[in-house]
C-alpha cells in the first residue's frame, strides 16, 4: 500500500482535481487513475492562511506496479509504503460459557460490548436503567420544554445510548490504537446509519439526531443476533463466592411497584456511566475496589457562531468562500500562574446548552449539537482541572461525587432549578447580569441571571477567568464581555475509577468494569473501544 500525504487543494476542489493530484504525486498520467484504487485516510481543513484556506488529504493507494512507483518516487517525502492495518480478533477461547453474559449500561462501552458479544453468538442480556432512545427523547423534551418533573432514570444522563447521545457526538480520540479498534468503531457506526465520511474527517461528529437513529439500529442488531435489551431495569448488587461472581440483583418498576430479582450470572460487563452515583455507592458497599481520580469542573461559554467563524476564517470569509466551509470550532488549553490546567471541552459548533440534570434539586449543564450544527451560537465548556487534593478530606473513593453534588446543589439553588447564566463581563466583576447584549443564550431548559462566582469555589472561578484571558490571545474576541456563561459543567468525566487487572476484571472475578463511568475512557469513541477490549477478553477465554 502506498500512502500519499500533503495533498493540498482549494476548498471548492472537485473529485477530478483530487484524482489529478494523486496521479501527479505518483508521477503517472491522469488516465492511470482508472487502474488505481484509492481511499481517503484523512481530510483536514488548514485555515492558518485565511486568504488561502485549503483541504489537506492523506490518501492510501493500491496499484499493480507498486514497486516501480515507489522506486520512481523514492526521493519524495510525501510518498511512503505502509502496511494495511486491519482489525483482527484474538484466538477464540475453548471453555464453554454456560450462562449468558450480562451487560449493565447501554452507553458506548456497554452498547459495543453487547453488539459484538451478540454478533459472535454469546446472546448477551443488556440491562439499561433508563428508557429506549425513543421514549427517552420524549421524556427529555417534556422535562426541558413542558417543565415536567425530572425523571431520575430517564434523562440526558441515563437511558439508551448514554450521556453522549445528547451531545455533539464527537468521534475524536487521542487513544493510541495499533489494533485498529478506532476504525472498527467508526465502521460499526457506518454500518448502522452514519455517513462514510466519518472514516476520514479529521474531526468527525454525528450529532444527537443521528446518534439516536444509530443507537436504535444497533439495538435491533443485538436482538437479531440473539441478544436481549431490557429497559427500566437497574443493577443493584451481586453475590459472589470465593471471589467469583455468582449472581446479580436487578430492580425494575412495573405499574408503580418495585420488583427485585436475582439471576445467575458469572460474567458481567459493568459499563455504568459517570453519573451512576447510586450504583457506585452500591458497589463500594459490596467491597468492589475503587479509587478517587482527577476530573474537571467549570462553566459553558456561548459566543455567536458567526463571531467564531470570523475569528477562525477571517472577517470576509463569506465573500471569499461562500458556504463551502464547515462551521468553525476550536480547542484551547492554558496553564494558570499557579500551574492549574484550564481547557475547553466538548465544543459544540452551532449547538445548544442543555440542562443535563439527573438528580432532584441538583443542576448541571452540557453542550449538544444536531448533525447539521446549524444553531446560532457556538458553545464550549471551560473547565479547570481538580484533583483529590482540592476536594477530598480523606481517601474515600466517593468524595469526588460529593464535591460534584455540592456544586450542582449550588447551581440549582441559585435560580430554583433554572440554568444560572451570566454575561462574561459581570462574571469577571462579580455582578448579576440584568440583560443580554449581542449574544442571546441557546438554552434547552429555562435560564435566569445569577452570579456564578457564588456557585463555584474561588479557585475554580479564578482559574476560569485567567484561562479566558489566555484564550483571548489565541482567538481574538474570545473574551467578548457579552459572551454568556452557564453553570455548572460538572460531568466532564468520572470522579471514580473502578480498579481492574490485566484481564479487565475487578477484584471480584467475572465483573468487567469498562467505559467512561469506570474511569477508563473519555468520550464516545474511547468508551466504545474499551467495550470492545472487554468483549475481546471474553472472546479469548470462552466460546458461546
Amino acid at each position: 500500500m502506498i500512502r500519499i500525504s500533503q495533498i493540498q487543494l482549494p476548498v471548492d476542489h472537485t473529485k477530478a482535481q483530487l484524482e489529478s493530484s494523486i496521479c501527479k504525486k505518483l508521477r503517472v498520467n491522469d488516465n492511470a487513475i482508472e487502474s488505481i484504487k484509492y481511499s481517503i485516510v484523512k481530510r483536514s481543513l488548514d485555515a492558518r492562511n485565511k486568504n488561502n484556506i485549503t483541504y489537506n488529504y492523506v490518501i492510501d493507494v493500491s496499484v499493480d506496479n507498486e514497486k516501480n512507483i515507489l522506486e520512481a518516487c523514492k526521493k519524495s517525502k510525501t510518498i511512503t509504503h505502509v502496511q494495511e492495518k486491519r482489525y483482527s480478533l484474538p484466538v477464540r477461547g475453548q471453555e464453554l460459557m454456560k450462562i449468558r453474559p450480562y451487560v449493565v449500561g447501554s452507553g458506548p462501552a456497554g452498547l459495543f460490548a453487547a453488539y459484538f458479544l451478540a454478533e459472535h453468538g454469546y446472546k448477551p442480556i443488556l440491562i439499561e436503567r433508563g428508557e429506549s432512545v425513543e421514549k427517552r427523547t420524549v421524556r427529555i423534551h417534556e422535562f426541558l420544554d413542558a417543565e415536567k418533573p425530572l425523571h431520575p432514570d430517564s434523562n440526558v444522563q441515563f437511558g439508551e445510548g448514554g450521556a453522549g447521545t445528547f451531545s455533539d457526538g464527537k468521534l475524536t480520540t487521542g487513544v493510541n490504537d495499533p489494533q485498529g479498534r478506532n476504525r472498527l468503531v467508526l465502521q460499526t457506526f457506518i454500518d448502522n446509519g452514519a455517513p462514510e465520511e466519518i472514516l476520514y474527517l479529521n474531526k468527525p461528529h454525528l450529532g444527537t439526531d443521528m446518534l439516536c437513529r444509530i443507537v436504535k439500529n444497533m439495538r435491533k442488531k443485538i436482538i437479531q443476533n440473539g441478544g436481549e435489551v431490557v429497559f427500566n431495569t437497574k443493577f443493584v448488587g451481586f453475590t459472589a463466592s470465593n471471589g467469583h461472581l455468582d449472581s446479580i440483583k436487578l430492580e425494575s418498576n412495573f405499574k408503580g411497584r418495585t420488583h427485585i430479582m436475582e439471576v445467575d450470572c458469572n460474567h458481567l460487563v459493568l459499563a455504568i456511566g459517570h453519573s451512576a452515583r447510586d450504583t457506585f455507592r452500591d458497589l463500594y458497599d459490596q467491597n468492589i475496589h475503587m479509587e478517587q481520580k482527577p476530573f474537571a469542573v467549570g462553566v459553558r461559554i456561548e459566543h455567536s457562531q458567526e463571531a467564531v467563524n470570523k475569528a477562525q476564517y477571517g472577517e470576509n470569509y463569506l465573500e471569499k468562500y461562500g458556504d463551502l466551509l464547515p462551521v468553525a470550532d476550536y480547542k484551547l488549553t492554558a496553564k494558570t500562574k499557579d500551574g492549574r490546567s484550564v481547557y475547553t471541552f466538548c465544543m459544540c459548533p452551532g449547538g445548544y446548552v442543555i440542562n443535563s440534570s439527573s438528580e432532584e434539586n441538583r443542576l448541571c449543564v452540557n453542550g449538544m449539537s444536531f448533525s447539521q450544527r446549524d444553531g446560532e451560537n457556538a458553545n464550549s465548556a471551560i473547565v479547570a482541572a481538580v484533583t483529590p487534593d482540592d476536594y477530598a478530606s480523606s481517601d474515600h473513593p466517593l468524595e469526588g461525587i460529593e464535591f460534584q453534588r455540592m456544586l450542582e446543589e449550588n447551581a440549582y439553588k441559585a435560580k430554583n432549578g433554572k440554568i444560572p447564566v451570566q454575561l462574561l463581563k459581570d462574571f469577571m466583576e462579580g455582578n448579576v447580569s440584568d440583560h443580554f447584549d449581542s449574544v442571546y443564550p441557546n438554552c434547552l431548559g429555562n435560564c435566569d441571571f445569577a452570579d456564578i462566582n457564588t456557585i463555584l469555589p474561588d479557585f475554580i472561578c479564578e482559574a476560569i477567568k485567567e484561562g479566558i484571558e489566555a484564550f483571548d490571545h489565541k482567538i481574538p474576541g474570545f473574551a467578548n464581555p457579552e459572551a454568556v456563561l452557564s453553570a455548572v459543567e460538572s460531568r466532564t468525566s468520572s470522579p471514580v475509577r473502578i480498579l481492574r487487572d490485566e484481564h479487565f476484571e475487578s477484584n471480584i472475578k467475572g465483573i468487567f468494569p469498562c467505559g467512561e463511568g469506570a474511569g477508563y475512557a473519555g468520550g464516545i469513541t474511547s468508551a466504545a473501544m474499551d467495550g470492545i477490549k472487554v468483549f475481546e477478553e471474553i472472546y479469548s477465554r470462552f466460546k458461546a
